[in-house]
This record gives C-alpha cells, sequence and structure tokens, in this order.
C-alpha cells in the first residue's frame, strides 16, 4: 500500500464508504460494507459492476419480492450513473470467479443502494479500447479522465513527483521555493504570452521558466533550490507541445556539470517506478559533435544502431562526378547509414519514401538523422524488432557550441541555451576573440530520442554577462538590470536543470502524446476544447488596461452577424 511518511493509506478514511471497489478480497466475505462509484456495466437485472479510482467490484442485484423496489432501482440505472450500494461480501460461486479482476474471488449481494446522479447519454463509452477522437475526449475531458489509462498516467505522475520531492527535500536538503508568474520580457528563446496592467502600454510576461528567480535565489544565499514549476511558451501551432508545462526546476551554489549530472541520476533512480524495472547509473555522455557526427540529432535515441559512417575514403578515387564534387568543398564529406537486413524488409515503397525524406531534409545537418528514424520506422512496422519499448536509454549530451547562427540571418548569433550560460573554462579566452568557437557549459539530458531536461553552469560574473549580452547577442542589458546588479553583490558560481515532467511521465507510460499525461490539455493549436478558451472578453472590459483590438475584416463581419 501507499505510504505517505508513516501513515499508511486507507482509501476508507475521511468518507462515507466503508471499502473502495478495489479492495474486497475472499477475506473480507461476510462483511458488511458500502460502496460508492460509476455503474460501469450492467446485465439484464441480474448484476452490476461498480467502479471507482481504485477498480471494479460486481454487485449481485436481488429478485426476490421483497427487494422489487431494489432491483428496479438497479436495473433501470443508466451506464456511468453514480450510485451508493450497500451489501455483504459473498464468496463467487463455484467456477463463476474471475482471474482477471483482483475482486473476482467475490461479490456483494446488494441490501440497499441510492442513484447518487444519474447521467444521461454519453458522447463516447468511458473505454480504453473505445476509439474516439481526440477533440471529442478534449471537450469532454472529465470523462476520458475516468477511464484506467488517464486515471494510471495521473496517479504515477504523483507518486513520481511526491518520490521527487522527498529525494530533494529530505533526502538532500534543497529549498521548495514558488518563484512569480507575473515578470517581465527575457531576451532570446521562446516568444512569451504578454499579460496587460493597468499602466498604460506596460505589460508583464508569464515567464517561459524560473530562470532569472532560481539564480537570483542562489545569490540569495539559499544554496539549494527546488520547484515543480509552471512554465509557459507561445509557440504556436507546434505538434505535441503545450502552452503551459511542468518542468522539475533545480539550482545549485558551488557546484559543477559532474555535480548536476549525479544528483538528477540519484533523482530518477530514487523516483523511478517499480513496475517500469530499474535503470542503471551513471548515465552514459556524449558530446554535441560525436552526436551530431554518428546519429544526426543532438538528442540521438540510443536504442538502436544504424550509426552514420563516414565512407569519404571509400568512394575518394570513385570517378562518380557528383561525389567527387561533394569530396572537393572544404570539410566535404559522403556518409551513409548501413540499415540491417533493409532488402529483406524494405519496400519500393519505403524506399521512395525514403528519397523523399532527403529530398525534403536536403542541405541540412539533420537530414541523416531524419533518415535513421524513418529507417527505424518502416524496419519496425514491416515486423522487424529493433527498440525495445520497454527500454529506457538515458544520455548526457555536452559540449554544445555556446552561441549558434541565426536561422533568419547567420551573420548574427544566438544563445544555444540560453544567455546565462557559462562558456567552457577551457574556451573562456576564445568567448571575447573568436565566440564562434566557444563550447558551453550545457547539459541535456535525452531518453530514448527525446529531450527530458536541459541545464548548464550559470554565468556568475557581471562583466562577462553584459559583454555576452551586449557585445555578442546584440541585446539591451538594461532588460536584465537586475540580474546583472545581482552578479555584482556576492554572486556564488552555481548552476542548475530543468526536467521536462510531461514528456518524462509519457515516455515512461508510453503515452502517445503529452497530452495524456497532463489532467486538462489544451489542443494543437493551444485551444481548450472544454471551456472554449481563449475566448473574447468586451471593449469595457478591456477599457482598464487602455487596449482595443483591431479586428480583421471578415472577424467584424462574423461579430455582426
Amino acid at each position: 500500500s501507499f505510504q505517505a511518511g508513516t501513515v499508511p493509506f486507507t482509501p476508507a478514511r475521511f468518507v462515507t464508504r466503508t471499502n473502495t471497489c478495489g479492495e474486497l478480497r475472499s477475506a473480507h466475505v461476510g462483511q458488511k460494507v458500502t460502496l460508492y462509484g460509476w455503474v460501469q456495466y450492467q446485465r439484464q437485472g441480474l448484476f452490476l459492476v461498480l467502479r471507482d479510482f481504485q477498480g471494479l467490484t460486481q454487485v449481485i442485484i436481488p429478485q426476490d419480492e421483497a427487494h422489487s423496489h431494489l432491483k428496479e432501482l438497479l436495473s433501470s440505472a443508466p451506464l456511468e450513473s453514480v450510485v451508493r450500494v450497500t451489501g455483504t461480501v459473498s464468496p463467487r460461486p463455484l467456477g463463476q470467479e474471475n482471474p482477471k479482476m483482483p475482486t473476482g474471488d467475490i461479490e456483494v449481494k446488494a441490501e440497499t443502494a441510492e442513484i447518487l446522479n444519474s447521467c444521461k447519454k454519453l458522447p463516447f463509452e468511458i473505454k480504453d479500447f473505445i476509439k474516439k477522437s481526440e477533440a471529442l475526449r478534449m471537450q469532454y475531458r472529465y470523462l476520458d479522465l475516468r477511464s484506467p489509462r488517464l486515471q494510471s498516467a495521473l496517479r504515477l505522475r504523483s507518486r513520481l513527483v511526491m518520490s521527487m520531492r522527498q529525494y530533494l527535500c529530505n533526502l538532500h536538503g534543497f529549498v521548495d521555493v514558488e518563484t512569480p508568474t507575473l515578470f517581465k520580457r527575457t531576451p532570446g528563446g521562446a516568444k512569451e504570452f504578454l499579460v496587460p496592467s493597468r499602466e498604460p502600454g506596460k505589460f508583464y510576461s508569464l515567464p517561459q521558466s524560473p530562470q532569472q528567480f532560481k539564480q537570483l535565489l542562489m545569490v540569495g544565499g539559499l544554496d539549494r533550490y527546488f520547484q515543480v514549476a509552471r512554465c509557459y511558451r507561445d509557440e504556436g501551432s507546434r505538434p505535441d507541445r503545450q502552452p503551459e508545462f511542468t518542468q522539475i526546476d533545480i539550482e545549485m551554489s558551488f557546484v559543477d556539470q559532474a555535480g548536476i549530472q549525479r544528483l538528477v541520476e540519484g533523482l530518477l533512480q530514487h523516483s523511478w517506478p517499480e513496475e517500469r524495472g530499474s535503470i542503471m547509473t551513471p548515465f552514459p555522455s556524449m558530446t554535441y559533435e560525436e552526436a551530431l557526427a554518428e546519429y544526426g540529432t543532438d538528442k540521438p535515441d540510443t536504442r538502436f544502431g544504424m550509426k552514420i559512417v563516414d565512407i569519404s575514403d571509400v568512394l575518394r578515387g570513385s570517378g562518380v562526378h557528383f561525389v567527387q564534387n561533394a569530396l572537393s568543398y572544404p570539410h566535404g564529406s559522403i556518409r551513409a547509414i548501413c540499415i540491417p537486413q533493409g532488402v529483406k524488409y524494405l519496400t519500393n515503397k519505403d524506399l521512395e519514401s525514403l528519397k523523399e525524406s532527403a529530398k525534403s531534409e536536403f542541405n541540412q545537418c539533420c537530414a541523416l538523422g531524419a533518415l535513421r528514424l524513418l529507417s527505424a520506422n518502416l524496419l519496425e512496422a514491416a515486423g522487424l524488432a529493433l527498440r525495445d519499448p520497454t527500454a529506457f536509454h538515458f544520455l548526457w549530451v555536452v559540449d554544445f557550441p555556446l552561441f549558434l547562427p541565426k536561422a533568419e540571418n547567420p551573420t548574427e548569433l544566438e544563445s544555444a541555451h540560453h544567455p546565462f550560460t557559462a562558456p567552457h573554462p577551457s574556451d573562456a579566452s576564445l568567448l571575447y576573440s573568436d565566440p564562434t568557437k566557444v563550447r558551453s557549459q550545457h547539459y541535456d539530458l535525452v531518453l530514448n530520442g527525446n529531450e527530458v531536461g536541459g541545464g548548464s553552469i550559470r554565468i556568475h560574473n557581471a562583466e562577462q554577462q553584459r559583454f555576452v549580452l551586449e557585445k555578442v547577442l546584440k541585446e539591451d542589458s538594461e532588460v536584465l538590470s537586475h540580474l546583472i546588479e545581482a552578479l555584482e553583490l556576492g554572486a556564488p558560481p552555481h548552476g542548475g536543470i530543468a526536467l521536462g515532467l510531461d514528456r518524462l511521465i509519457s515516455l515512461i507510460v508510453d503515452a502517445p502524446s503529452i497530452r495524456d499525461v497532463i489532467a486538462f490539455p489544451k489542443s494543437f493549436r493551444g485551444r481548450d476544447l472544454m471551456g472554449n478558451a481563449p475566448d473574447y472578453v468586451t471593449p469595457e472590459e478591456l477599457e482598464p488596461y487602455h487596449i482595443q483590438v483591431s479586428w480583421p475584416l471578415e472577424e467584424k463581419e462574423a461579430k455582426k452577424n
């Protein structure tokens, strides 16, 4: 049984039921019990199956004349109605036991019952195997939450967070601190949501992470900070992303990269669900350059091979014109992927899809990485077992570049991580002479080809921070004057990491989307389909914020009609 501290979890405590629908066993035979739950199944007025958060119990409906009212009541209760049943626990008749149900050896013979809330016709059945559109599931999220799959995911999420909190706070002295969600714009990074204020032209921003606050907590001498942090990014329509998400946010003073990595490995090992097996530490590590060279991505899936290999030397003497042309460029090379049993498993149609993928990714570093993953998908679709779905391969990716060319203007630089990341100690002098060659003290945690965490050792020197902002990134350092001033007032060396909780949980439970491990997620387009948010507000409501909406012509006409 689950335990919080030293007090055992008792589902009947504080409530009027005597037991849950998932806990009755042969040892309870003869006891009078009161159960509450939803009607999951009812058969010809003979019995029904009652469901609550913990499981199922079969309830026998009495057939004698003395209980005719009770029979009528339970037989006519629509599925998913909420009922209370009081009765006696009895063994199931010989041969009628159900080994697939934890409560399959017993049944409850109903004596009294009450329909607490009758359910009208449902928009879909509450069963995992019934297919329904994601839009319908999100519109009726409170119904979808009754499904065993979502119940299991959310309860596992709760247990994992509780275990992480225990590891950090109770075992390692971290302080759980809530940081503000109303702040100001941060230079660089993802777009932030704006929140109007009553001061004309002034807006708050919802932080994309508590980055500045956790650094300021280190300046404040808290030494070890932790938070289950809500974060916000206005990234528009991006697949499998959420405008609001949760991260396990961590910062420490007087720490190096190895210290953060060992902490996170211990954290995950301590909180890892037992039913998912064990994870081995320390996690392997790979440089950014190695990841790109061998896997074509900075978040490699190391559950399978098919590494990228350089075959330039093999083809250097060939007479093929396009090969020689490619090799004539500075740093030009010919690289390939060997697809195991490709001839046996891949069809002509598969080969065409690989060609199309190569064309669409042409002239990009990630082209071979995308082809590698597509090849793996095609091989598995054809029946070759390539990636173990029960395996969890963690990997640290380190030594990222500190800066990258901007996609829209390659002559300008942007932070590969964020502007507060410290340069690699070996490359510190290059920051002032050739910043494009500087490696960073940035590290990512990858799980099965998905980034589940990222962090860095921070700049704790005010002059270096000002130089990065003003001279390298061409940003106005005045926006961050509060942080720069703090760095001048006795800031300790510090670093940290943030783990993406939604992504981590979705990988642990093998959910197809992070939306399947969030209680009330937004749609692909960032909308709440249940409450219809975002929504319009009236001009009167906008007036205190000195805002007027400029409507596109077609929307003006739509609002008139």
